[in-house]
């Protein structure tokens, strides 16, 4: 090739990343409630993948300013998101179908469900103990507060296991009838256990474990997200995990309302810090002047309680 020149590019070797600790735990089943459990299939990249993709996206120079641990920390600090996506990991869960029904709506992974339209639905359902019904909580209408009394709980176990046992029954027996699977199917209960590949990035699903992982999300699906985070990410990753934990888990985001309440408290101003709540709206009265239940309110005052401060507006 004429004026060409004479180039030869010689690329290093690259040995694909092995994470020891989650070698030694590839393929075993870590148990979730009942019958469920989450186990890791595959998995690509480390800490030190997302590293290497900060380093291609900055260029040299980062190498020299920063250290890997300081990397990371900064990355996920500061939203970077795409190095995090550059780590995947391949989970085999076995979960109940309504908290799957809440799992799916997470739609940034990649999913392949077990059919029950091809095989046989799994013999298996979630059962709750005696003392394990929870009240409808009264301030938010989506979430649980409290517990049945177990007295009146083991009734109901008994009337669930009673259900799960007919439904069951009434499958099988379609099923030896002939009955085509995808039509006997239909009267299962959402307890039934369903099971699914999930493969997703470590980005999109530090996301995942955020949202349910937090003591709002509903307790059946934050205990696959405890199992996944703890056992599972924190031996994949744990500088990742950590820098996760540090700056989303265990940190509290302040709005700017929160933000001049806290000041306002911080220089002894409580009148001002009530002030601008009632400014704001989210302190209306009643007639008997008590505060009308407020959601945005009661997370400023949820926030101020980690703080250590009582909201001054609250009765004394």
């Amino acid at each position: 090739m004429g004026g060409m020149g004479d180039r030869t590019t010689v690329h290093e070797a690259i040995e694909r990343p092995r994470v020891a600790a989650l070698d030694a735990v590839l393929g075993q089943p870590f148990r979730v409630l009942d019958d469920g459990f989450v186990r890791v299939v595959d998995y690509m990249g480390d800490d030190i993948a997302i590293v290497q993709a900060a380093r291609v996206s900055y260029g040299k120079g980062t190498k020299r300013l920063q250290q890997d641990r300081s990397l990371i920390r900064y990355l996920l600090r500061h939203s970077h998101s795409s190095p995090f996506e550059m780590c995947e990991l391949k989970l085999h869960v076995r979960v109940p179908m309504d908290t799957w029904r809440q799992w799916i709506r997470h739609r940034t992974a990649n999913v392949n469900e077990y059919s029950t339209r091809y095989s046989e639905a799994i013999d298996a359902a979630q059962r709750t103990a005696p003392d394990a019904w929870r009240l409808q909580a009264t301030t938010n209408r989506q979430g649980s507060g409290g517990m049945l009394e177990p007295s009146l709980g083991g009734s109901f176990s008994e009337q669930e296991d009673e259900l799960q046992q007919q439904a069951r029954e009434v499958y099988e027996a379609r099923i030896a009838a002939g009955v085509a699977r995808e039509q006997a199917r239909k009267d299962l209960p959402l307890s039934t256990y369903t099971e699914a590949y999930w493969k997703i990035d470590l980005h999109n699903l530090l996301h995942f474990l955020a949202l349910r992982m937090d003591s709002h999300a509903q307790l059946e699906i934050r205990s696959y997200a405890r199992v996944i985070g703890e056992e599972i990410v924190a031996r994949w990753v744990p500088t990742a995990w950590q820098a996760f934990l540090d700056y989303q888990v265990n940190a509290t985001p302040l709005s700017r309302l929160e933000t001049d309440i806290v000041r306002a408290l911080a220089a002894g101003d409580p009148s001002r810090a009530t002030s601008l709540v009632e400014v704001a709206g989210l302190l209306d009265r009643a007639p008997d002047g008590s505060a009308k239940a407020n959601l945005e309110r009661r997370e400023i005052e949820e926030k101020l309680e980690g703080f250590g401060w009582k909201a001054p507006w609250l009765p004394s």
